[in-house]
């Protein structure tokens, strides 16, 4: 199978890094610095769980009318989604499968728009991994868990199955789902939280729940989120506010987020997805955000 790396930040970098493991023919999509330096030296993963080297591997800066993949894995920010999404849909081939690893709930909503829902896959990424200077995928803590769904119930292809099967024999703690759109909006409930406080208090995760006001502050933040996805009909097993208190006990100390890595290294924010995503909503609804109002006016007066 052919599969195509489609933006190697942290995420992007992981996932290709262990699938370089397979007998798969593996691409990379990257552009500008991350392009020359992935094109010299290769890539590396430093990880307490896997830690690898490739020092040759495919990667181009551009696509080209016509490549024929079997699977995308698209791991850009969001705010490069969209044009993301254009570029597949008019340069690739029309069966293949696409695999959004992107924060938040945003994605959901323009991949059904761009390919509908019969054909359409979501994904969640539940690590903390960021590129450093020197463009080495570097992963935090032992976290490492991916799941993959159709939006569509029991929508899941021979090829998807036979991915997540190839994956996991490799040490890739892939997994199916038939409740996507739940993984998403528990991602998103924690990160609209995280990103938000750690980039708004310079903080770490053990730093912001040592102190009693941010640890109040961070779990009104994801009650809020919580409160968001009763509108959009989103059904959980277990309380998902709780099932994160519990989760945050055992993180890393010095975790922070990748928006806020971002933020000291004055890039472009997902900050509009994230917390401005939860205050547009809300307010469109009636619904009390002051928390996350909070931490979207914080963040961009600094």
């Amino acid at each position: 199978m052919k599969i195509l790396i489609y933006g190697v930040g942290g995420i992007g970098g992981y996932l290709g890094s262990l699938l370089l493991k397979t007998n798969y023919e593996i691409t990379f999509l990257s552009r500008h610095d991350k392009y020359e330096s992935l094109k010299k030296k290769g890539i590396v993963l430093r990880s307490d769980v896997h830690n690898l080297k490739f020092e040759k591997i495919n990667v181009k800066d551009s696509l080209s009318n016509g490549e024929a993949y079997d699977f995308v894995i698209l791991a850009v920010k969001l705010y490069d989604f969209e044009s993301a999404l254009e570029e597949i849909r008019n340069k690739l081939n029309k069966d293949i499968i696409i695999l959004p690893f992107q924060n938040g709930v945003y994605s959901e909503e323009k991949i059904l728009k761009f390919f509908g829902k019969l054909n359409t896959y979501g994904a969640v990424a539940q690590i903390s991994c960021f590129l450093n200077p020197n463009f080495e995928v570097v992963h935090i803590g032992k976290l490492a868990t991916f799941f993959v769904g159709g939006y569509v119930t029991n929508n899941i292809n021979d090829k998807l199955k036979n991915f997540v099967q190839d994956a996991r024999k490799i040490g890739l703690d892939l997994r199916l789902t038939d409740n996507i759109s739940a993984k998403l909006w528990e991602k998103f409930i924690f990160l609209s939280a995280y990103s938000g406080i750690t980039t708004l208090t310079s903080k770490t995760i053990g730093e912001i729940f040592d102190d009693s006001k941010l640890e109040k502050m961070f779990i009104k933040a994801m009650t809020e989120t919580y409160e968001v996805s009763k509108r959009f009909k989103i059904k959980f097993k277990n309380d998902p506010v709780e099932v994160w208190k519990t989760k945050i006990k055992n993180m890393p100390y010095q975790m922070t987020s990748s928006m806020y890595l971002d933020f000291t290294n004055k890039k472009k924010l997902e900050l509009n997805w994230l917390s401005g995503f939860v205050v547009s909503y809300a307010r469109e609804n009636k619904l009390k955000c002051y928390t996350h109002e909070k931490i979207l006016d914080g963040i961009l007066s600094k």
